[in-house]
């Protein structure tokens, strides 16, 4: 095949409609825009969202308030007494808490609140505790360890 064999794939090019050719075009008179009125005129139209004078939908709803703190951390949540079911004296990570389902994934650091008890001892890694937990877990003979 050669540069000047190149052709369009058939039905993919149309003529451009020619407006305000004649009657005779097809396309004559009023060229497509019906008679009269706001949009048959140059520059006629509506902006988006214009409903004819009727209050439009977008000021009709209420405003959303507020901002969304670029900074803010998203934790993932584990609170103390979903741990006992951990066996005694297990060093509990981020991956073991993937694995048994308490968090969805590492892409968050992990958090522990302090609701529930804990009966006995882990070795507990999160990224941060609050105090309540820290010293449920200590009080059950384990360790807090903070991850980087």
């Amino acid at each position: 095949m050669k540069q000047h064999e190149l052709r369009p794939a058939p039905g993919s090019k149309h003529k451009s409609k020619r407006v305000g050719r004649g009657d005779g075009s097809g396309h004559g008179s009023f060229s497509g825009r019906g008679q009269k009125g706001q949009k048959a005129r140059a520059g006629g139209g509506v902006r988006p969202g214009f409903e004819g004078g009727q209050l439009p939908l977008s000021k009709r709803l209420p405003q959303k308030r507020g901002f969304a703190n670029i900074f803010s951390i998203d934790y993932s949540i584990v609170n103390v007494g979903r741990l006992s079911l951990f066996e005694p004296g297990t060093e509990v990570t981020p991956e073991r808490l993937i694995a048994v389902g308490l968090i969805k994934s590492l892409s968050n650091p992990v958090k522990m609140l302090g609701d529930g008890e804990l009966k006995h001892p882990l070795t507990v890694k999160a990224h941060k505790f609050s105090d309540k937990a820290r010293s449920k877990i200590e009080a059950a003979g384990g360790r807090v360890e903070v991850l980087a």
